[in-house]
């Protein structure tokens, strides 16, 4: 049994695969379908948005489709790095040094890891990643709403990120939800919350201690 099975093993850890299924890669590539031409001006503002963000920190709420929620930190640092830290009930970690995206599970002891360019993820932390290539609006009545799909049409995910227009935010605007939607309809939805920009976060941030090797928590 993988560690993502194990995770579906207990309602809580449950909560946490929806996300994780879409977040890491099903596959190995990503392919996505092409933007359309309608909403370049949004997918424009929404890429200089991302690509404004050095560093962020906020706090967020994940549920799944059954409304089961958990809680953690957010911590990103561009390029590439990126560290959820979940509330202690969820014994578990999700980092990227900047190379490769790792799960650890510290309820089963396991660790398992992949190149982040191959993860939807890479939406938010890759600098080469053109969103405008992969990426759509979705129409909104709300003109301080920007929404934009990211699809991978080979393995059925999609992950919707959401902006709300900050002046005090990269680019003017801000990074609130997202949503993943795996090929199974199994939604979860990740909202942020006290967003905060340009501060230091050492590279050390985005280490972890091997369970396999000790059965403590890291710091």
């Amino acid at each position: 049994m993988n560690a993502l099975s194990k995770i579906a093993t207990t309602p809580l850890r449950l909560a946490l695969a929806g996300a994780l299924a879409a977040a890491l890669p099903a596959a190995l590539g990503f392919s996505a379908a092409p933007a359309m031409a309608q909403g370049t001006d949004a997918l424009d503002q929404a890429v200089a948005a991302l690509r404004g963000i050095s560093t962020m920190k906020a706090d967020f709420v994940q549920t799944d489709r059954t409304g089961q929620s958990v809680r953690g930190t957010l911590t990103i640092k561009r390029p590439g790095r990126i560290r959820f830290e979940y509330e202690p009930s969820a014994k578990m970690l999700v980092v990227s040094n900047g190379s490769r995206l790792t799960l650890i599970d510290y309820e089963v002891n396991q660790v398992q890891s992949w190149p982040i360019g191959s993860s939807p993820l890479s939406a938010l932390l890759d600098p080469k990643r053109d969103v405008k290539r992969y990426g759509t609006v979705v129409p909104s009545s709300n003109p301080n709403v920007i929404t934009i799909d990211v699809k991978d049409s080979k393995n059925g995910i999609t992950i919707t990120l959401i902006f709300v227009r900050d002046s005090a935010a990269p680019g003017g605007l801000q990074l609130t939800n997202w949503v993943a939607l795996d090929a199974q309809n199994k939604r979860t939805t990740v909202r942020l919350t006290n967003q905060s920009y340009g501060m230091s976060v050492p590279d050390s941030t985005f280490t972890y201690r091997d369970p396999r090797r000790t059965s403590r928590r890291p710091g």
